[in-house]
């Protein structure tokens, strides 16, 4: 728990922080190396979130939501992490997919698809990156072709998280390739009712080896026009406009990340042997460990200040990127700091820190890799 908590920290987001922790530690953490092993959570992992009330808790309870805000997703990331899950596609599921439903989607399409979402029936994914279109979105190769009432889609994404498992997946296509950004739309995918559909390999990870992150085809797959989201050509502008939240979401994981790598290197230096004393009484350990309390400290105001002004609706584009690029590179520094004050043990995966080490390295990636974010910043008024 935060020791001075921010404004958006209120008692609601420690109750369901307190919710979340016991259900990790309950549902999840026992079953971590098979989840690991698999490349993938139990499907009823997603049903006994949907249960406590843990799916979806910013989408309005008309349609099945908890009737939060983000803050309250945020909230539980944040325990996720902290209990070293990576599994559980949360980010994508609660914080990116449902919010695109709700910010785009027709009130038919929001009380078709919410509800099971909410109750963990459908597991959501989000179709953007292909094998030759990283954080280049415009040249997307995934086209659709009306054809009377439906689309036929064609193409492949890679690198798609909960794709193995996903039921509902928003794909981002060209509808129109002379157009270029203007020309892109997304489709949603309902899994069980698309001939042509093929799910590719669970890709093997550096880290992350419970989150599934899967090879996505479309061949010649008829989606109804009734699954479009939002208007034709206007995708372009729904991903800029949505991309912020999933960088600040991005920044809450390497935040949570650092605090449990802070809290495992302390628990392990005052406890381990070393020169007729423990290794927290060695001056050069201390030091290092008051070096990365402070980047984490300074990392924590920064974040929750950002989460502050996202939940007032004044979050800029640039200042996500910012967070998005400075929170996961310190991120990779503290834990690597972390890691080294553990010796051989912390090259070993039976060890927290190993799997916060690993799990690191993809934050400074996804979301749109560090550099583009620095493009971005750059570019700004």
């Amino acid at each position: 728990m935060q020791s001075t908590p921010a404004p958006w920290y209120d008692q609601e987001c420690q109750d369901v922080a307190a919710l979340a922790a016991t259900f990790f530690a309950k549902e999840v953490l026992p079953h971590q190396e098979r989840f690991e092993a698999q490349q993938h959570v139990d499907r009823d992992v997603w049903l006994k979130a949907g249960r406590q009330g843990l799916l979806c808790c910013s989408v309005p309870a008309e349609y099945g939501g908890g009737g939060g805000t983000i803050a309250h997703d945020i909230a539980t990331l944040q325990e996720q992490i902290r209990s070293l899950d990576t599994g559980l596609g949360l980010i994508v599921h609660s914080g990116m997919v449902a919010h695109y439903l709700l910010a785009y989607g027709t009130d038919e399409q929001k009380r078709r698809w919410l509800p099971d979402m909410a109750a963990g029936r459908l597991v959501g994914a989000i179709a953007m990156t292909e094998p030759d279109a990283g954080s280049d979105l415009k040249n997307l190769a995934t086209r659709a072709t009306r054809d009377g009432d439906h689309y036929v889609l064609s193409g492949a994404k890679t690198f798609i998280s909960n794709g193995g498992t996903a039921d509902l997946i928003i794909v981002a296509c060209k509808t129109d390739p002379a157009a270029k950004a203007r020309g892109i739309s997304l489709l949603v995918v309902e899994t069980d009712q698309a001939p042509g559909f093929r799910r590719g390999r669970i890709l093997q990870k550096l880290g992350m080896h419970a989150q599934d992150t899967s090879e996505l085809f479309f061949d010649d797959v008829p989606v109804s026009t009734a699954n479009l989201l939002g208007a034709e050509g206007q995708g372009f502008a729904m991903l800029m406009e949505q991309l912020p939240q999933e960088r600040l979401l991005i920044g809450v994981l390497a935040v949570a990340a650092m605090e449990r790598a802070l809290d495992e290197a302390v628990r392990h230096t005052k406890t381990r042997k070393a020169f007729d004393g423990v290794l927290f009484d060695l001056q050069s350990v201390r030091l290092r460990l008051a070096e990365c309390a402070t980047l984490l400290r300074v990392a924590r105001v920064f974040l929750d200040d950002s989460i502050d002004k996202h939940l007032r609706g004044q979050l800029d584009a640039a200042t996500a990127s910012m967070a998005k690029w400075w929170l996961t590179e310190t991120q990779s520094q503290v834990i690597d700091h972390c890691l080294q004050l553990f010796g051989g043990y912390g090259y070993m995966r039976e060890y927290p820190i190993a799997r916060l080490y690993a799990d690191a390295r993809g934050q400074r990636i996804y979301g749109g890799s560090n550099e583009i974010m620095k493009e971005l910043i750059a570019r700004s008024p």
